[in-house]
């Protein structure tokens, strides 16, 4: 699929998270993180580097990192040259039924969660914003589906900031053993790409790989900041936010 995608004129492809293999954080089993592995000696990594050099493309990895003893769900940013423009461990891991996530993973201290991090990142001029994601049904509850709530989210942070969002999910079904029988998601995929406007341009469905591609104008991008971003950027009061800076929207710091 990345060569697809480089055939079709992109130069960044975006794949989903933790994409080599099957979901394992389903369940919580010992012999799964075994998995991990340092980034200079990730079999995965090697491999990425090799095919961005190959094909001229700049690829963000998502990989099962070891870093001593601790363990992190990370991504690596692999340019063309087969250098890594840098590494981004999660910060915030989530945990539920069929979504396991902290047995295997340490909190990441380079960088937070949305939607903070959405306006952050465009403060410091980023104007694409990339997202690999392993979402589906919620094996506790198969009436809760997540996904309209998913894309409208990551929409809004596009056009609050005037930013590009790119979103790669999996699909199909996945079965896995765990201690207490099996566990089985369906991903819902609906991978897409949103332009700066919060539109969506490009979209996959929920049961067919794809491969999408756009094409945008980032000088165009910067110019639209500055004539309709004023009320995003120009009028800003940060004096008056320190209250995200709570959990409870009180005793904020002054």
């Amino acid at each position: 699929m990345v060569r697809d995608a480089q055939k079709q004129g992109a130069d960044i492809v975006l794949i989903q998270e933790l994409f080599e293999g099957y979901y394992f954080c389903q369940a919580q089993r010992e012999d799964y993180i075994q998995r991990a592995k340092s980034y200079k000696d990730h079999p995965t990594i090697l491999r990425m580097q090799k095919l961005t050099k190959e094909l001229g493309v700049v690829i963000p990895v998502s990989f099962f990192e070891e870093a001593n003893n601790a363990h992190y769900n990370s991504i690596a940013i692999i340019d063309d040259d087969r250098s890594d423009i840098g590494i981004y461990r999660k910060s915030h891991i989530p945990e539920g039924p069929g979504y396991q996530k902290k047995f295997y993973f340490n909190s990441g201290d380079t960088g937070f969660k949305f939607p903070k991090a959405a306006r952050a990142m465009a403060l410091q001029s980023a104007k694409i914003l990339f997202y690999p994601a392993t979402i589906g049904s919620e094996p506790q509850d198969q009436d809760l589906d997540s996904r309209d709530h998913w894309k409208r989210v990551m929409q809004g942070h596009a056009g609050a900031n005037l930013e590009l969002f790119v979103a790669s999910n999996r699909i199909g079904k996945e079965v896995i053993e765990t201690e207490h029988g099996n566990s089985e998601i369906t991903f819902y995929g609906n991978s897409f790409i949103a332009g700066p406007t919060g539109e969506i341009v490009a979209a996959a469905d929920d049961k067919h790989e794809a491969v999408l591609v756009a094409q945008f104008d980032l000088d165009k991008i910067k110019s639209q900041r500055h004539c309709l971003g004023r009320g995003v950027f120009h009028d800003r009061r940060p004096e008056l936010y320190k209250v995200f800076l709570t959990f409870d929207g009180t005793n904020a710091i002054v």
